[in-house]
């Protein structure tokens, strides 16, 4: 086994112990999915530690969890379900890939922003899983219920997500409706997940905020 898989059966062995046999094997299938991912040199290792903490999290609150799932050529982390419902996680580590090395900020803000708005439409709930190092830049009109967005707030989303996505670039119809309802804070090294609502988050992490 190459590091990524060592990484992985650490996790996985952390993860699972005193737990029941439904769970071990929940874990155990997902980590298969990403070892399988992995060959295809398709994620990486610190992002996908941070998936399999929040899908054990959501495990056992009774989701049925798929990784890195595609739907309509759009590829999400988490899909969750449960009885008729169903729910997007995307994890974010904050990485800043080279070329945004002179404008990280910006970048994450409109990273942020486009996830929210592009995915959020794709299940009946959307959310950010981050780590508790990372201090996520969220669009104060995000946070509001879509009713509450005004003209100018919408434009302002649009003009961020523009700066790096246009291909296709995010619909002033898709910002009018965004929501997200959770952001989860994973703990990789205790293999915990806390649960927060965004406007809660956004006020403790204001201090590095817009």
């Amino acid at each position: 086994m190459g590091k990524f898989e060592n990484d992985l059966a650490l996790l996985v062995k952390r993860l699972c112990e005193g737990e029941d046999e439904y769970l071990r094997k929940e874990i155990v299938r997902l980590r298969d999915r990403l070892v399988s991912l992995h060959r295809r040199n398709l994620v990486k290792i610190n992002h996908s530690v941070m998936e399999l903490v929040c899908a054990k999290y959501l495990v056992s609150a009774g989701y049925y969890v798929d990784l890195e799932r595609v739907m309509d050529g759009v590829s999400c982390d988490i899909y969750a379900s449960k009885g008729l419902g169903s729910m997007i996680v995307e994890v974010e580590t904050g990485f800043i890939p080279p070329e945004h090395a002179l404008d990280p900020l910006t970048y994450l803000k409109a990273r942020i922003a486009s996830k929210i708005t592009r995915y959020s439409g794709y299940a009946e709930k959307f959310c950010l899983a981050v780590p508790p190092h990372y201090a996520v830049q969220i669009h104060p009109a995000l946070i509001e219920p879509p009713r509450s967005r005004d003209s100018k707030e919408i434009q302002e989303v649009k003009a961020l997500c523009d700066l790096y996505y246009s291909n296709p670039p995010v619909s002033l119809e898709e910002i009018k409706n965004a929501r997200i309802h959770v952001v989860y804070i994973l703990d990789v090294d205790g293999g915990t997940v806390k649960e927060t609502e965004p406007a809660t988050y956004v006020e403790k992490v204001r201090p590095f905020s817009y």
